[in-house]
């Protein structure tokens, strides 16, 4: 999902220096502030709502760097069970109650990681203004980056679909544009009619097996189906 508003140099450098995928919902919108600067992010890819000319090789960019960042986070702490990721909702007001219901619907359809809400040192952060791509998760796909949430967007589609979709990238979930509305992850694919904000079986299943030890067995599967 996108916003209408110039990139800060922050996220510009991000973009050049770490290959920007992307991914998102498309609506117009005037431009907005950038997202706070209090936030450190550690991004490499762009998840949207919606389909753009670009998608098909971004989506590809963003699967790998999913399967690269899942790995060394493994690597990291092998001994973890269970993953507790913070999420800052300060910089989005307007969607605070949106945001605690995604991460609720996320904390009851997987295991092995968990979405606690945080402050300002947080994993992943929201924000929301307005940009004529729509709403879209920066991320490495693997808890890091920030959510945008876009205004003119969440007056289209179900508001909690948009943010439990785009918080499904950064549980490390790609866009599957020609899925069903009963796929999450299908996001702007089946039209604003669509209001199913659970991810499906296959979903639940990919995070938890990305977020579970054993991450070898889990990215050779997930290669297998990409």
């Amino acid at each position: 999902m996108s916003m209408n508003r110039k990139p800060s140099k922050r996220i510009l450098a991000l973009a050049l220096g770490l290959g920007l995928a992307s991914a998102a919902l498309t609506t117009a919108g005037p431009a907005v502030a950038q997202p706070a600067a209090s936030h450190a992010s550690t991004t490499a890819s762009q998840a949207r709502y919606e389909a753009s000319g670009e998608n098909a090789a971004n989506n590809r960019a963003f699967f790998e760097a999913v399967l690269k960042a899942a790995a060394k986070k493994h690597a990291e702490h092998p001994e973890l069970k269970a993953v507790t990721l913070t999420y800052d909702p300060s910089d989005a007001p307007s969607y605070r109650s949106q945001i605690s219901s995604a991460a609720s619907i996320w904390n009851g359809a997987v295991s092995n990681v968990k979405l606690a809400a945080g402050g300002g040192g947080s994993d992943f952060y929201y924000t929301e203004g307005d940009d004529p791509r729509g709403s879209y998760a920066s991320t490495d796909g693997h808890g890091s980056g920030f959510i945008f949430i876009d205004h003119a967007q969440s007056q289209q589609y179900d508001q909690i679909r948009i943010v439990a979709h785009e918080t499904g990238h950064v549980l490390g979930l790609p866009d599957h544009y020609e899925g069903p509305c009963s796929e999450l992850m299908s996001g702007g694919g089946p039209g604003p009619s669509c209001t199913n904000r659970n991810p499906d079986a296959n979903e639940r299943a990919r995070v938890d097996q990305l977020w579970a030890n054993g991450f070898d067995k889990a990215l050779e599967k997930l290669s297998a189906v990409r």
